[in-house]
């Protein structure tokens, strides 16, 4: 974790038999000793929402594209067909690559309209669209609930691609709370979107949500003004550890 980290709460011993609030707290006691706005919130297997600052507001950067992708997939021109190399050749790289041309088209078909109307059906109080997407307002808690139930809102028959395009970002972009998960956690299913501020620190956002045997936790860790993208890399994996650290006793 590097010097002058606070090490976690152990996720053995007595500390195993704790529940979601005391990891809680033990994630946000570490964001409180880190430089810039920090926000999460977490789903936990009990299907309680628990966060630290999970009302707050931040600009969502590439976060928002997997409202853009679950927008696309329910509009009533894909819903009830197979997707086509025309639609992959957006959806692919807006996810896997972050690709931003690609989200700019899916944003420019999709319209506000059907976003916003998603944003109304998934309670995501918090959520404000905007242009450039980028710019689009986000909460952690709206966030970490719409990747608990985000399965609900696909339609059934592109539920796999899009499980597929989210456990499939590529390798450089594995940062953060997904490096995390990826060493640590090797056994529970990853599926998750980052964004960040072009590496300077702007933002360092990443949302997702984990699976094995039946359970699923859902997060969102949301941080504005690092003092750079490392840094911000460094607390996203902090407080990943202390929220998800004791589900290694699980797998």
């Amino acid at each position: 974790m590097g010097a002058g980290i606070p090490a976690p709460m152990s996720a053995h011993g007595p500390a195993s038999a704790h529940g979601w609030p005391y990891y809680v707290r033990d994630a946000e006691h570490y964001a409180r000793s880190r430089q810039g706005e920090i926000a999460f919130a977490v789903v936990g297997t009990d299907g309680d929402l628990h966060g630290y600052r999970s009302q707050v507001q931040m600009p969502s950067a590439s976060v928002v594209k997997v409202v853009l992708l679950v927008t696309y997939l329910r509009m009533r021109s894909v819903r009830h067909r197979p997707l086509q190399d025309s639609d992959r050749s957006m959806l692919a790289p807006m996810i896997k690559r972050s690709d931003n041309s690609a989200a700019t088209r899916v944003a420019n078909i999709v319209g506000p309209r059907r976003i916003n109307r998603l944003a109304r059906r998934a309670h995501m109080h918090g959520f404000h669209y905007a242009r450039p997407w980028g710019l689009t307002q986000i909460t952690a808690a709206d966030m970490a609930r719409f990747m608990d139930r985000i399965q609900k809102f696909i339609p059934r028959r592109h539920r796999g691609y899009a499980r597929y395009l989210l456990s499939h970002v590529i390798g450089p972009q594995r940062w953060g709370l997904a490096s995390f998960v990826d060493d640590r956690l090797p056994k529970w299913h990853l599926y998750f979107k980052g964004g960040w501020g072009s590496g300077t620190g702007w933002v360092d956002h990443q949302v997702a949500y984990i699976q094995l045997h039946g359970e699923r936790v859902a997060v969102a860790v949301l941080t504005h003004n690092d003092p750079s993208h490392a840094y911000g890399i460094q607390t996203l994996r902090g407080i990943g550890w202390r929220l998800l650290g004791h589900l290694r006793a699980r797998g």
